[in-house]
């Protein structure tokens, strides 16, 4: 008697039938594409840890947003950068800040396209980190640094109001505070902005892939650390606890960060929360893909389309990526 044999290949001997059966597919109405706006800039700088990425000015950052409302991209991500730092990351919360003007730009030109602002202290501050520092003197001779959680939530709240005054859609808490959705949520609608989203970085961890970012923003710690406020990378639970409280808090979409080394992550909030997840692939994450590229070791899109469909595949419903405009143009085949 013959031992059947299984013959799979027979479902992909052609591209017209792996593409009806492809079970996993991602499109352009998925992405989000961050961008950095730097206060008094007059040009847009050219990022070395970034390649492809900029420092951008009001002016030319439109010209980039622009590109990514033609190309369909739902929604930008917006980073600021000061033109000053002080230890009350003040710049944050301005009412003429670069981030609220940015937003009230970027509405006015493209009224449907969906700003959502990253809510952070840490490229506002002196010190580099995402709130305010406990005792700075102890924390430098320890080499640890811990945040007042409440000084940090009022700041963070005062930030998240003055975006959505200048006409933000989405706010984006990623201090790790203890609280902050909670806050912002209470902030937000005491003030009229019910309609305004909270995405939030729920299951942000201290990870190493954030060095080019650091670059970017201008945000690197100046002493310490941030690993008593972020995830450890080896902590799954934990994870699931921080969505699960951010969700309870009011949340109405939750961000796993990184993207490519947390997809099991990924995986398990979809299986475990009824939630739009937006995962990001950070930018050590982008730099990799770019710098091995450019050394002729890969096709750099193809393998951004895998990596995208990954992410997917795991569970995001939003992929924000620096790739997003050079995939885009791809997926159009522009």
């Amino acid at each position: 008697m013959a031992y059947p044999i299984h013959q799979l290949k027979r479902l992909r001997k052609n591209a017209n039938i792996r593409r009806m059966l492809r079970e996993t597919s991602f499109s352009v109405d998925n992405l989000v594409m961050p961008f950095f706006v730097k206060e008094q800039a007059s040009s847009k700088k050219t990022i070395d840890a970034l390649p492809g990425q900029f420092q951008h000015s009001l002016k030319t950052l439109l010209s980039e947003v622009k590109q990514a409302y033609i190309l369909g991209i739902p929604a930008v991500l917006l980073f600021g950068i000061p033109a000053r730092k002080d230890l009350q990351g003040s710049g944050a919360y301005t009412e003429e800040g670069i981030i609220q003007q940015a937003t009230a730009a970027i509405k006015k030109k493209f009224p449907d396209l969906i700003v959502i602002t990253d809510v952070c202290l840490c490229e506002f501050t002196s010190t580099g980190h995402c709130g305010i520092i406990k005792d700075n003197l102890s924390s430098k001779r320890l080499n640890q640094v811990y945040l007042d959680n409440e000084a940090t939530l009022t700041l963070l709240a005062k930030a998240a109001l003055s975006y959505a005054k200048a006409g933000a859609d989405m706010v984006a808490p990623s201090a790790m505070a203890d609280g902050q959705v909670s806050l912002i949520r209470k902030i937000l609608d005491e003030n009229g902005f019910n309609h305004v989203s909270i995405m939030s970085y729920s299951a942000k961890y201290a990870s190493s892939f954030y060095g080019p970012f650091r670059q970017a923003a201008e945000s690197a710690p100046k002493f310490g650390d941030r690993r008593t406020y972020q995830l450890d990378v080896a902590n799954t639970r934990q994870a699931m606890q921080e969505i699960a409280y951010d969700i309870e808090e009011g949340a109405d979409i939750v961000m796993v960060k990184p993207a490519l080394a947390y997809l099991d992550i990924i995986w398990q909030a979809r299986t475990k929360f009824n939630v739009p997840i937006a995962a990001y692939n950070v930018s050590g994450e982008y730099a990799m893909v770019k710098s091995a590229g450019q050394l002729g070791w890969l096709n750099s899109l193809e393998t951004t389309k895998e990596i995208l469909t990954s992410i997917k595949r795991a569970g995001a419903d939003i992929i924000i990526t620096y790739h997003a405009l050079e995939i885009a143009k791809y997926l159009r085949g522009k």
